[in-house]
């Protein structure tokens, strides 16, 4: 079929869109500080600005490309990934772009040659490509291997090679935690096994495409699942201890000064060289201290995903770590005579109650922290579910199948961003140590603020029940009932502790909001 045009009109055409064709490319194959697309009349030159790596090529030369198509996929200087995209449609012309091959600044990519109007035709036509030779095919094959890939890949950059085989060590080091010692094991084993997945080479788990990527990208990046994770929290949780003793909230307020403390210590650690936190990323690290794994998450997401991996770990890993943690902080700051201190029976709490606490904390949360109410609101939506009583089945839900599925995922999510150029450095290092700081400092704060307490009221108060404030439900209570119990064999403390501990969960919330509004 041919197709007629006037001779005028297609020359015009043509000048026109020689014209435009350069603007019509920049916003696409330009990114800032990273490419540069050079055009002449009927073609486009892209060079690199900055180093670059190439992590995945989708086109070869000699291709047709339509305006929108993907052409690679770049790894930037600092690890993190770079999609190049055809502005223009037109033919490949020149292509130099390979697996883990590296540009420097200022050199050519490619040649991208404008065509206004692609006709493919099928049938008689030759194809344009000839079948590959045997020997050709077992060579790509053997090529394609993942020992191959790490070996070229050392040789281009040491996070491709021995990097990744690092942070498979440490995958299998979150799946010994998670099922020989029973650490976290719901988050640390879909981590762990995350963690491989991403770091198989030639696999692209993470990469645009992945499936792990669209898993951090829907669920992580947006927030979701961090907030599901709040939901089904909030089902499974009892205001009933807080709420006969309200005075106990007051001690989930003080363990997040944790959060706060390790902000500075965060910003301190710009002195030692290799370490660069900005404000956002010692936010972001400081919110451990609430031992709040699906608050760090969100928070992180939001103001830091760079930090995201190791954030996480650490999060989590001393949340399975309170057993080991708390106790000597809480011996060291109490005395013998304290911690055999027995409490009077909590009051017995009606079902108004419990109905009307998960609305008034809406309602204020919405009146002095609107941004703190994804977190609060999912959470007391799950709480009501719990306490109204007429959507048993909604309940169930929250608290069994929708966690579950959503946990998985979110491990999994989570351990897609262990990529040794993010983990293996000093800043993880400084991430490690800042968590267990924060960790101490809102144990101790809590504790310290339950004996004031003690000392000013009228009633005894076990200052053991000051380390619950944190918001590792229920293993923070546990933890102080056990300690209670070694002190006096008939103190039991697990409902007291348990006031604190619930609040401790909305505290974590709150200066997650306060971050998140301030920054």
């Amino acid at each position: 079929m041919k197709i007629g045009m006037h001779p005028l009109s297609i020359l015009q055409f043509r000048k026109i869109f020689s014209r435009m064709s350069f603007w019509l490319l920049i916003p696409v194959m330009t990114l800032p500080g990273l490419l540069n697309a050079q055009a002449v009349p009927d073609r486009v030159t892209i060079t690199a600005r900055g180093p670059l790596q190439v992590s995945e090529v989708l086109v070869r030369q000699g291709e047709s490309v339509v305006a929108g198509d993907t052409l690679a996929v770049m790894k930037r200087a600092d690890g993190s990934k770079l999609t190049i995209r055809a502005g223009v449609s037109g033919s490949i012309t020149e292509w130099k772009l390979k697996p883990y091959r590296s540009f420097k600044d200022g050199e050519m990519l490619g040649v991208l040659q404008v065509k206004p109007l692609i006709i493919e035709t099928s049938g008689t036509a030759s194809p344009e490509f000839k079948e590959p030779h045997l020997q050709v095919m077992f060579q790509e094959l053997q090529d394609s291997t993942g020992l191959a890939r790490m070996i070229r890949g050392q040789e281009m950059d040491w996070s491709e090679g021995i990097g990744r085989v690092v942070m498979m060590l440490v995958g299998l080091v979150l799946l010994f935690l998670g099922i020989q010692k029973k650490f976290e094991p719901l988050l640390l084993v879909p981590i762990g096994f995350g963690t491989l997945l991403t770091n198989i080479p030639g696999a692209g788990m993470s990469e645009p495409g992945g499936l792990l990527y669209y898993v951090y990208e829907m669920g992580i990046t947006t927030g979701i699942f961090p907030l599901l994770i709040f939901m089904g929290i909030g089902a499974m949780t009892d205001f009933g201890p807080m709420l006969a003793n309200p005075r106990t909230a007051l001690l989930g307020g003080a363990a997040q000064f944790g959060i706060f403390a390790t902000l500075l210590g965060a910003l301190a650690l710009n002195w030692i060289p290799g370490i660069d936190f900005s404000l956002r990323d010692a936010a972001s690290i400081g919110i451990i201290g609430g031992a709040d794994g699906p608050t760090a998450i969100f928070l992180s997401s939001q103001l830091s995903p760079r930090l995201l991996g190791s954030i996480a770990i650490a999060a989590y890993s001393y949340m399975a770590l309170v057993p080991l943690i708390q106790p000597p902080i809480m011996k060291l700051l109490t005395t013998e005579s304290e911690r055999q201190m027995e409490m009077q029976q909590l009051r017995y709490v009606s079902r108004r109650e419990k109905i009307i606490f998960p609305l008034l904390v809406l309602i204020l949360c919405a009146l002095l922290l609107p941004s703190a109410a994804p977190l609060i609101g999912m959470f007391m939506f799950g709480n009501l579910a719990r306490e109204c009583g007429v959507i048993e089945r909604l309940s169930s839900t929250m608290q069994n199948a929708l966690i579950n599925t959503v946990t998985i995922f979110l491990g999994l999510g989570v351990g897609s961003k262990l990529l040794a150029t993010r983990f293996l450095n000093l800043e993880t290092v400084g991430i490690l140590i800042l968590g267990v700081i924060a960790f101490s400092i809102g144990t101790a704060s809590g504790v310290l603020l339950a004996k004031l307490m003690n000392r000013m009221s009228s009633m005894s108060i076990n200052p053991l029940i000051g380390a619950a404030g944190v918001s590792a439900v229920p293993m923070a209570a546990r933890v102080v009932n056990h300690v209670g119990l070694e002190a006096n064999p008939q103190n039991h403390l697990i409902m007291h502790a348990m006031g604190p501990n619930v609040s401790g969960v909305i505290g974590s919330a709150v200066a997650a909001g306060v971050l998140l509004s301030m920054l």
